[in-house]
């Protein structure tokens, strides 16, 4: 063979590289419906949820410990204004015959 040539490597002796990574999926909206609670400050709350659907998946959990604090500040204030006081007295049952 004359030495302007070069051989074609045989078969088993080509190394096949791996495939690049894809590049990362853009963010998707989840489309979550969120039923509307009555509690203006929770409903406000469960909106902010709607924020994750613009971020990458790192950027989630931002959003959910800043809704899981003011859903537990919330929850925790409506426990510290408690409603009206229970009746008094033993419940009478219907079934009581003495």
């Amino acid at each position: 063979m004359p030495r302007h040539q070069q051989e074609t490597p045989h078969p088993a002796h080509i190394v096949r590289l791996p495939a690049p990574p894809a590049p990362p999926a853009a963010p998707a909206p989840l489309e979550v419906v969120r039923t509307p609670t009555g509690n203006a400050e929770v409903d406000a709350r469960l909106q902010r949820l709607a924020d994750a659907d613009h971020l990458a998946t790192d950027g989630h959990i931002e959003v959910y410990e800043d809704v899981h604090r003011g859903l537990r500040d919330t929850l925790t204030a409506l426990d510290a204004h408690p409603g009206p006081p229970a009746p008094s007295g033993a419940p009478h049952t219907s079934y009581d015959r003495s």
